[in-house]
């Protein structure tokens, strides 16, 4: 083992035993290289490592600090595994659409928003690739390029499919207007009203109202804060239910942040296989990782193209340009199908742009930058949440993508809280939007994807203060 290694191993340790806590800065490259008779550039490599890591971050003229480890609340409790998964009737979309009205005034403190700050990507460099790109376009691409798709974006796509470890042909894949709308395509493939999806408690909004819009119904699976959905829960649901499909997110899932380790998602994907359910993933935050690699998605250990793996380029690179993409397995040609016979196509010059960026690269430059924001935001965040909130919060910090995922003290109601810092000019979202049963009465997820400042941290005081209120009333 190298000595900056040794050095990493070392502090990575000390982290984890608690030695060294959430929020502490560590020495400086000279104190370390001093205390530890190494070179400076041994401990700048060590330090190098932990961030990749996601164990501690820089902050600009300050020096490193542990992002890693523990932090002061107490961590999200298990859930009830022994639920009865019951078959629920979806009814959200009016409580989704009132929620989702205050998260776009610019004059609202967005916590409750879905979307990281615009600010955050590269959007200049986008204008002008695309500036250049439109102007050499040829005419006939305007009709050519009909679904499935750009062709070089899809081989773009399939190159970062094969980067990480997965063959996925530019054939499969098929460009849409944002995941949501390959989402609802895969949905759409394998399903008729009537049908039972499985899901996961809690769930991303739009797959409770994807499934209310298209007359299914839904099954909840508990889901643990920490490595996702129950297995023994979802074998006892497909046994149950017979269902026609299953929706999840298997990599930092919205809301809670959970992040599935390569065995369970093995053991997921040949549980569905043996019952011939199809998997309809949602991968959309997969780039948005703090460790030291991409976690894999589901879709790497389908062996029988049940898999519907679907993303965008929305939540990582180019917000507003609404461009996603579906790789379906087996179900591609229908999806295609289906895409032909509703929006037709997805915007051209958005294709042709987002293929010329990545193929040009820094695409990988970006995300690095990205997620080193994130995860500095994280930290910002979680600290002021520690520091507002009343005894009995309950939280996790995931280990990659851009929630919280909050647990406020017993009686207090995250609808009423809603409503009350919506007067104050601030969104959140609470968590009964996240549950077909209407659950999480007392669950919040806050979004940290926007650039710290004072009106932040003044609004998650005030976050606090509501809280502190409402906890005093419930006791």
């Amino acid at each position: 083992m190298k000595r900056y290694e040794q050095l990493a191993d070392d502090i990575a340790h000390s982290i984890k035993e608690g030695l060294l806590a959430r929020g502490e800065k560590l020495p400086s490259v000279r104190q370390a290289s001093a205390a530890r008779k190494v070179s400076p550039s041994t401990v700048f490599q060590a330090y190098y490592l932990l961030e990749a890591r996601g164990l501690i971050a820089a902050r600009e003229r300050s020096g490193y600090y542990v992002t890693g480890g523990t932090h002061h609340m107490p961590p999200l409790p298990e859930p009830d595994v022994n639920t009865t998964l019951a078959v629920t009737q979806v009814d959200v979309s009016e409580l989704v659409f009132e929620v989702l009205e205050s998260t776009r005034a610019r004059k609202v403190v967005p916590l409750g928003s879905a979307f990281p700050s615009p600010l955050l990507f590269p959007m200049a460099r986008l204008a002008k690739t695309m500036a250049t790109c439109v102007q050499a376009m040829d005419p006939w691409r305007s009709v050519e390029d009909i679904s499935p798709g750009d062709a070089e974006l899809r081989r773009q796509i399939a190159l970062r499919y094969m980067i990480d470890g997965l063959q996925v042909s530019p054939d499969e894949i098929v460009i849409t207007n944002g995941a949501l709308e390959g989402l609802n395509l895969c949905l759409n493939a394998v399903t008729q009203p009537g049908d039972t999806v499985l899901i996961s408690s809690p769930t991303f909004y739009a797959a409770l109202q994807a499934i209310e819009r298209n007359g299914l119904k839904a099954v909840d699976v508990p889901c643990h804060p920490a490595d996702g959905i129950d297995l023994d829960a979802l074998e006892r649901a497909l046994e149950l239910h017979k269902p026609a499909a299953c929706w999840l997110m298997t990599n930092f899932q919205n809301p809670i942040g959970s992040l599935m380790t390569d065995d369970k998602k093995k053991h997921m994907v040949e549980l569905l296989t043996r019952h011939k359910v199809p998997l309809i993933e949602d991968d959309v935050y997969g780039e948005l990782y703090f460790g030291d690699k991409r976690p894999k998605p589901a879709k790497a250990f389908d062996t029988d193209g049940l898999v519907m793996h679907c993303s965008s380029f929305s939540k990582c690179l180019a917000p507003g340009y609404r461009v996603g993409w579906a790789a379906p397995g087996r179900y591609a040609k229908a999806v295609e199908r289906l895409k032909l016979t509703t929006t037709l196509a997805t915007s051209v010059p958005a294709q042709i742009t987002l293929a010329s960026y990545l193929k040009k690269g820094g695409y990988d430059r970006h995300l690095r930058g990205l997620r080193h924001t994130l995860l500095l935001q994280q930290l910002k965040f979680v600290d002021a949440v520690e520091r507002h909130f009343p005894q009995g919060t309950h939280l996790s910090a995931p280990n990659g993508g851009y929630f919280l995922w909050v647990k406020l003290p017993e009686g207090v109601n995250s609808l009423e809280m809603h409503r009350a810092a919506l007067n104050l000019g601030i969104s959140i979202a609470p968590g009964p939007i996240f549950s077909a049963q209407k659950g999480f009465t007392n669950y919040v997820r806050l979004n940290y994807g926007h650039i710290w400042s004072e009106e932040i941290e003044g609004a998650i005081a005030v976050l606090g203060k509501i809280t502190h209120r409402l906890a005093m009333r419930a006791a």
